[in-house]
């Protein structure tokens, strides 16, 4: 990396002069660096123009989970989802980020009990009571990209799926408590995993969470099975998705050999997530999409 004046522009692009911007930063990296630890690349952080534009993207994703959690019922089909995710994003001005995505047909996932994540929208699905479902929505505004999942319960739920659930979300929450300026990913990798465990769950090792912003997926992969301590050290500036997998019952997984996208739970128990997307700030987080 070249190495820049104090009076030059700033390397992110801020329009800042590098002394007054992320001279301090750099420095803070090299300290870490020497000690052997991961860092981010540059390319990776954000500056406040580009944090504008995605928290612009995250004001349509929420509004159009809103809308799917006002409106989700039983009888209803997952293609009907999908047409109400396509209506309210397009209707605000956004774009539907699975649409074609490397060539995932529809424009949301919809997973449902044993479907780990990445469901495919049918009109020959149809939601029944007792159905738990992840609605995993994700949105493009002006090339900035949001992203975001929930958790419907429909009907009358058992106690046992009541349960997946609740803990999902407590694990996501409890991950989010551990993001702090300078520490490592796997600080919220560790408290996630312990509270699944804790309640008898089991977290998915293959897929986890991303960088998010200028593409869908961006560095780094966000595992929730590493150690504290380990992983990449987060710094200001950095965006990424927290949304666990967690299932009643092994961790393995398998995909769906017809479609190529649907992951389910290798011995068919239910699964759960949620996601939300975070900012790493000079003193903790913000959580710009949920």
């Amino acid at each position: 990396m070249k190495k820049l004046r104090k009076e030059e522009p700033c390397w992110c692009k801020s329009g800042k002069a590098y002394g007054e911007c992320h001279a301090a930063f750099d420095r803070k990296i090299e300290i870490f660096k020497k000690k052997f630890h991961q860092v981010p690349p540059r390319n990776i952080i954000k500056n406040e123009e580009m944090l504008e534009g995605m928290r612009a993207s995250s004001k349509i994703n929420v509004a159009v989970l809103d809308y799917v959690g006002e409106h989700i019922k039983a009888g209803m089909t997952t293609e009907e989802i999908d047409q109400m995710v396509y209506e309210q994003t397009t209707a605000m001005g956004g774009i539907p980020a699975p649409l074609n995505y490397e060539g995932f047909p529809k424009s949301v996932c919809t997973s449902i009990n044993n479907e780990v994540c990445h469901g495919i929208p049918s009109s020959e699905i149809t939601l029944v009571d007792g159905d738990i479902i992840n609605v995993d929505c994700s949105t493009i505004l002006n090339g900035y990209y949001s992203d975001s999942s929930r958790m419907y319960c429909i009907g009358q739920v058992s106690e046992e799926r009541q349960k997946l659930v609740r803990v999902a979300k407590e694990c996501v929450e409890l991950g989010l408590a551990q993001v702090k300026p300078w520490g490592h990913l796997g600080d919220v990798a560790q408290a996630i995993n312990d509270h699944a465990k804790e309640n008898g769950y089991s977290v998915v090792r293959e897929v986890g969470g991303h960088g998010i912003g200028l593409e869908f997926h961006e560095n780094p992969f966000v595992s929730y099975v590493i150690k504290k301590g380990t992983g990449m050290v987060m710094a200001p500036g950095m965006t990424f998705t927290i949304e666990p997998m967690i299932n009643a019952g092994r961790p393995d997984i398998y995909v769906d050999s017809v479609n190529d996208w649907t992951i389910y739970t290798d011995d068919d128990t239910d699964s759960a997530q949620w996601e939300i997307m975070v900012r790493v700030t000079d003193d903790g987080y913000e959580v710009m999409c949920w």
